[in-house]
């Protein structure tokens, strides 16, 4: 056994005792030998065979593949400098992606971009933001001055003032969310993901834990969203949902113009954007934007 190998197999058992059965929605009793996870349940969260997980703790020689690290630093909760350094133990090349976020095809990045001051993007079954258009980006604020662990559409919706005050029927949006994020069956690592947004919501929001016990649970469909813009006044859009790839929960929505006066406000933006464009200044934000 060489090193390295040792040395992943040491780094996944330490981080695989730091996860409290809990926090991923896993029944805490009966007697545990070791604090954290049982090495069967990172197996069945990842996706995985639990002899084949085994091997990894124990430093055998086998070549997991990338998506097999991903799916366990998924589960394990792993920082982006913590995949990094599993991914090297094990010989496999990182991530193109700087974030422990999917990358998006290049074909739906030039989708998002085709669709000019109509607000669209990407998300995944935790409510990840894994790509967006100016429109949306400068929706309320300029997403891309978040940290990109913050640019969650859940986590705005309830933790981010701006986001908040955007939102003029907060109230029974939030309900609608997350009846949603209730009925997710994401599985393998994304449950995981979604179980970890839930328990930090709940540790942060008020709101978020009295409507999480009420049960409540309704799939995501189309529906109308209204946004107070700060720099577009009060904008309606039909929201159009569709499935990138329903094994993975990515989906694509895309807020339509649901009256005349939201219509409006995006002619005027790609107006200014192509106006701006033409005279060689910075395009305006887009709709939305500051």
């Amino acid at each position: 056994m060489n090193d390295d190998r040792r040395e992943l197999g040491a780094f996944l058992r330490t981080r695989r005792a730091r996860v409290s059965p809990a926090e991923l929605g896993l029944p805490s009793g009966g007697r545990r030998r070791t604090p954290g996870l049982r090495r069967e349940e990172v197996a069945q969260l990842a996706g995985m065979g639990v002899t084949w997980y085994t091997w990894l703790e124990q430093g055998r020689d086998i070549h997991p593949s990338a998506s097999v690290l991903s799916a366990v630093a998924g589960v394990l909760g792993l920082t982006v400098d913590e995949r990094a350094y599993l991914f090297d133990l094990a010989g496999v090349p990182r991530p193109v992606t700087d974030t422990a976020r999917p990358a998006v095809d290049d074909a739906v990045l030039d989708l998002l971009a085709r669709l000019g001051e109509v607000p669209a993007y990407v998300q995944n079954a935790s409510y990840d933001l894994l790509a967006y258009n100016d429109a949306f980006r400068f929706l309320i604020t300029d997403l891309d001055e978040l940290p990109v662990e913050e640019r969650n559409t859940m986590w705005l919706a309830f933790t981010d003032a701006a986001w908040r005050a955007g939102m003029p029927d907060w109230e029974s949006v939030t309900g609608r969310m997350v009846a949603h994020i209730r009925s997710q069956t994401a599985p393998g690592a994304d449950r995981a993901k979604v179980t970890r947004l839930v328990t930090a919501l709940g540790e942060r929001s008020a709101r978020f834990r009295e409507l999480w016990e009420r049960h409540d649970v309704a799939a995501p469909r189309s529906s109308v969203k209204v946004y107070d813009s700060p720099r577009w006044g009060r904008l309606s859009f039909t929201v159009v949902t569709t499935w990138l790839q329903p094994g993975q929960g990515e989906r694509l929505l895309v807020h339509l113009p649901a009256d005349a006066g939201t219509a409006r406000a995006l002619e005027q933006a790609q107006a200014s954007r192509s106006a701006a464009e033409v005279s060689g200044g910075s395009a305006a934000p887009a709709a939305g934007g500051r």
